[in-house]
């Protein structure tokens, strides 16, 4: 058997991995709270489910243009326009089929073969694996809890060379739940490289304000989609905003590898800009809700926190009161406490020590699974 030797340097999505073995564990018959994985327990708006059968109804179930339908890339710009105050043309918008073939074609489109990509270390462990995938070269940068998971301008700088080509940036950020200073955005939009700016938990902000790196620069592709402020992570639908020079490569590539993103789809995501205004405020207090309680509760039960989220729906609480190895550690808890969490160290080695926990879940699951984990680790000690 032969294997493409840049498809072994890929590492395993460990989230996926916890959720697949509690799924095991669940066929058995056994209860598990889960707090591994990001994604929404809400259903979708009821308007977005109701523009979605309507456009299937009406037969909008064919292919649409390559770089998605002009109604949604229209409200796509209305909407960057009413929540950051900046002007975007509906050429400048590709509609994917997720936030993923976006990022996977940003790089396929602005990377050759050795070049460097940096990202935060911890961070999204998927941005390693895509740049892999591209033939580029991946460069972590240490991001600390003291100073909030963020950029600093010294690290920073040491990362870049000459092979630089793009740089990862999410705010709010996975697995922190943290949001970038204004500082932060000044410094990268200095940078003479395109930056790829993940917005995708823009929406679920707490404290303060979410920032688009377009309010600050127009040199970067900007990536989001409707999984997460809207709860629509099964109707498969993102964009990226594109500087106006690549949008015809990023347009050739949509073509070729995906051809478009699905049309029924698009049309919910239209509703979804447009009418769901009020439903993202409710789950938004919801969430916010349950993140109060989470980090209350984990402190409670002895893990330090250093730096509580502002957004999305994660919170990151240091373990190593606990543990030396959060892998180890996560599967422990899952097969004991039967409570799905996820291990720093997917996040990065930087990560290590570090255990993730997920507020999307209801709260009387979230105090259950958190009631376990504390018996868990009494029962550890004794």
């Amino acid at each position: 058997m032969f294997l493409n030797p840049d498809a072994e340097q890929m590492t395993p999505f460990i989230v996926m991995e916890v959720l697949e073995r509690a799924s095991e564990l669940e066929k058995q018959g056994i209860s598990i709270i889960h707090m591994e994985v990001g994604e929404p327990d809400f259903d979708v708006p009821q308007c977005v489910a109701q523009a979605a059968e309507k456009a299937q109804q009406n037969g909008k179930t064919h292919y649409t243009h390559s770089l998605g339908d002009l109604a949604l890339r229209e409200a796509i710009c209305r909407f960057y326009k009413k929540e950051y105050g900046v002007t975007i043309s509906p050429d400048r918008v590709l509609v994917t089929s997720g936030s993923s073939p976006a990022i996977l074609m940003v790089l396929m489109a602005i990377c050759n073969a050795g070049d460097e990509v940096i990202m935060t270390n911890p961070g999204y462990p998927c941005y390693r694996n895509f740049a892999l995938a591209c033939r580029a070269v991946p460069v972590d940068v240490e991001v600390r809890a003291e100073t909030g998971f963020q950029y600093e301008a010294e690290s920073l700088q040491k990362a870049i060379t000459s092979r630089t080509r793009t740089l990862f940036f999410n705010s709010p950020m996975n697995p922190s739940g943290t949001l970038a200073d204004e500082s932060v955005f000044r410094m990268l939009a200095q940078l003479l490289f395109p930056v790829i700016s993940d917005e995708i938990y823009h929406g679920l902000v707490y404290n303060g304000r979410a920032r688009s790196i377009l309010e600050f620069t127009d040199n970067a592709f900007v990536v989001n989609g409707f999984s997460k402020r809207f709860a629509m992570t099964g109707l498969r639908l993102g964009y990226v905003i594109a500087p106006q020079e690549y949008m015809r490569t990023l347009q050739i590539l949509q073509q070729n590898l995906f051809i478009c993103a699905p049309s029924t789809a698009q049309a919910a995501g239209v509703a979804a800009l447009e009418k769901s205004d009020a439903d993202v405020v409710k789950m938004r207090a919801v969430y916010d809700e349950r993140r109060r309680f989470m980090i209350g509760r984990l402190r409670e039960i002895g893990f330090e926190i250093k730096v509580e989220p502002q957004g999305a729906f994660y919170v990151l609480a240091d373990a190593r009161k606990f543990t030396s190895d959060s892998y180890k550690f996560a599967f422990d808890v899952l097969e004991n406490a039967h409570v799905g969490i996820t291990p720093g160290v997917d996040f990065g080695t930087k990560g290590e020590g570090f255990v993730r926990f997920s507020y999307a879940n209801s709260l009387e699951n979230i105090a259950e699974g958190l009631n376990r984990l504390e018996r868990y680790l009494q029962e550890k000690r004794v």
